[in-house]
């Protein structure tokens, strides 16, 4: 058995059986290797969407730095083997600031540059992560960082998108008006959640606190809200505004709803309401669909 030089890091790694590189006959240099995604012949289909995803990339969604979880693609004409993926991360850094500033006018800028590199029809991404705001306890405004789940969902093709979206997810208190009206005392409520994809009309200017105002339709619906101090003062503020404001998950859904219908920036959406039932081990939820 052939001996190595222990006290060396390359004797030690041949020891554990690290064997020296091969030669090869493959070229070495970029310009003399096989681009096999550029091949142009009749591949049978034109691809609508190709490109990557599960992509943990740093994001700016509001004043406050945080994740997103990326895809992106392109379509992929029926002439085209393959697209050059190494191309959507170099697209991606183009629009980086210390993050991606998570807006749909970086988003356009984006899509528009994934679109013209790849030398495509179509460009499309979807993105998700947490949105940090402030929110101040409701009686003693005492300052606290909040958040909810977005996400942004676009595609541009040609010179407009396609499809244009936003989603959040947030958490309120319902209290059960069933429980509240055969109970002698009390009555049972859990957190729900409300989450909702909007179909965004591009025809109607965004406005600035489209966040925001989504964010309110959400919440001010339900029971209570959520906060993340409470002094006793504050406690007693919430727990009291829950019991004078019962609501089952069909009562919550139907209130954002109308409240959605009404924002004019708005073109259809999908709003799912679920509570996690606190007597239950099951949830409990109901599903709408709009389009105006």
């Amino acid at each position: 058995m052939e001996e190595f030089d222990l006290t060396t890091r390359e004797g030690r790694f041949k020891h554990f059986g690290s064997v020296d590189p091969v030669e090869g006959t493959k070229p070495k240099n970029k310009e003399d290797m096989a681009d096999l995604q550029n091949s142009r012949k009749d591949f049978l289909f034109e691809v609508d969407s190709v490109g990557i995803n599960n992509l943990t990339y740093p994001v700016v969604i509001g004043d406050f730095q945080s994740v997103g979880n990326f895809e992106l693609a392109t379509s992929l004409e029926k002439d085209e083997k393959g697209i050059n993926m190494s191309r959507l991360i170099e697209s991606l850094e183009t629009v980086n600031s210390n993050g991606v500033p998570l807006n749909f006018d970086t988003i356009k800028e984006l899509l528009t540059r994934l679109r013209d590199r790849m030398k495509q029809n179509s460009a499309e991404l979807t993105v998700d992560g947490k949105w940090f705001f402030n929110k101040p306890s409701p009686g003693t405004g005492l300052d606290a960082i909040a958040n909810a789940d977005v996400v942004y969902s676009a595609e541009f093709d040609g010179e407009k998108f396609t499809r244009k979206q936003f989603g959040m997810t947030a958490q309120v208190t319902t209290l059960c008006p069933c429980s509240k009206e055969i109970s002698e005392y009390s009555a049972h409520n859990q957190r729900g959640n409300v989450k909702v994809l909007i179909d965004i009309d591009d025809s109607v200017e965004l406005p600035e606190t489209y966040k925001e105002d989504l964010y309110e339709v959400l919440e001010i619906n339900a029971s209570s809200q959520l906060y993340p101090i409470l002094k006793r003062t504050d406690e007693k503020m919430v727990t009291e505004r829950a019991y004078e404001n019962p609501r089952f998950v069909e009562d919550l859904i139907r209130l954002v709803a109308y409240d959605l219908v009404e924002l004019d920036w708005v073109k259809g959406f999908e709003l799912e309401c679920r509570n996690e039932e606190s007597i239950h081990q099951h949830d409990a939820f109901s599903r709408l669909k709009y389009q105006k």
